[in-house]
């Protein structure tokens, strides 16, 4: 039949006493990856791929016009001050050599010292947090609404609801962050007074009430339910076009069986790289929303390390934030390992 019904069963239909057949258990993932190495060699390229991204860091900061001593002085430093505090900050040394040094304490959590004089893993402890919650959040409602919508619209494909659905997702996946943040600001907060337009901490840094959190989760989760929502749609759709699922209907599998255990988990591996691919994005775009909305998060602490050309706390941001995508890409990796039985 036509439509996400018509999609996958990973076994012949039937079975020897003539009922259908269970699908076959696949292997446990994690053995079979540690078996053949393929989870040492994934981590292996993500880590390089992380590596060559800080280095590239450095070198953006160093091409900048100015340099970290030059940005922090304060009015009235003589050139002999400004040569003193270079030589404090090891800007009198070859980038190369900066970066190494750095690279060498990354293992062990340090991620070195900022221009002014502050541990950059103390300088994070307290937004990264935030930015983790804000990020986070944004991902679950991301992943709630565009697996609903997506579902929704592969289930009725080409009715009028499958139209709405996917027109609706292409257009909010073109609006950038910073309008969808404006619009909430200027219709819930301005407007109706129905929520904060602005984030106040706590004593312990974090946001004062959860009211707070609503518009900022909101303008990042919108673009994102967008691309998500196409990628659903069309992976139920590309998985409804295998040649197993007539079998399993004429089996007499109830459809929303076949429906919850064959097509939807056919189609997780491609959803899950969309989702994966947009945990960069959040946090990307968390940058601008936690500038918008006042919000205590590692976006002010970044526009200020690229102001002051402080090379650790950028490549401090960049570390710890990679760290979260690199671990978010190995799930979705693993997750396309189980559907394909233990291959990455």
């Amino acid at each position: 039949m036509a439509g996400p019904l018509s999609g996958t069963v990973r076994e012949p239909a039937t079975g020897v006493d003539g009922g259908p057949t269970a699908v076959r258990p696949v292997r446990p993932v994690l053995s079979a990856v540690l078996r053949t190495g393929g989870l040492f060699a994934l981590l292996a390229r993500r880590m390089l791929l992380l590596a060559a991204l800080l280095a590239a860091v450095f070198a953006a900061i160093e091409l900048l016009p100015g340099d970290a001593a030059t940005a922090t002085a304060e009015r009235g430093e003589s050139p002999a001050d400004l040569g003193h505090r270079r030589h404090l900050l090891g800007l009198d040394r070859p980038v190369l050599t900066r970066f190494a040094d750095w690279m060498t304490g990354l293992p062990t959590g340090d991620l070195g010292t900022s221009a002014h004089g502050e541990a950059v893993a103390g300088l994070l402890a307290r937004p990264f947090p935030n930015t983790l919650l804000l990020g986070g959040l944004a991902l679950l409602v991301t992943l709630v609404v565009s697996l609903g919508l997506g579902c929704l619209a592969a289930l009725k494909p080409g009715r009028l609801t499958d139209r709405a659905v996917s027109a609706t997702a292409t257009g909010i996946l073109a609006l950038p962050e910073f309008v969808v943040a404006v619009a909430l600001v200027l219709v819930f907060a301005l407007w109706a007074d129905w929520l904060p337009a602005v984030t106040l901490t706590g004593a312990d840094g974090a946001p004062a009430s959860w009211p707070m959190l609503v518009l900022p989760v909101t303008a990042l989760s919108v673009p994102q339910i967008g691309w998500n929502t196409r990628i659903v749609r069309a992976a139920l759709a590309d998985e409804a076009k295998a040649p197993h699922m007539e079998t399993a209907l004429i089996d007499g599998l109830p459809r929303h069986r076949i429906f919850t255990h064959h097509l939807l988990p056919g189609a997780l591996p491609t959803i899950a790289a969309g989702l994966a691919t947009s945990t960069g994005m959040l946090l990307g775009g968390a940058v601008v929303v936690e500038t918008i909305f006042n919000y205590p998060g590692i976006g002010g602490v970044l526009a200020g390390a690229v102001a002051d050309r402080d090379s650790p706390v950028v490549a401090g941001v960049v570390a710890v934030t990679g760290a979260v995508i690199t671990g978010v890409l190995l799930l979705a990796d693993l997750i396309r390992a189980w559907a394909s039985g233990g291959r990455i």
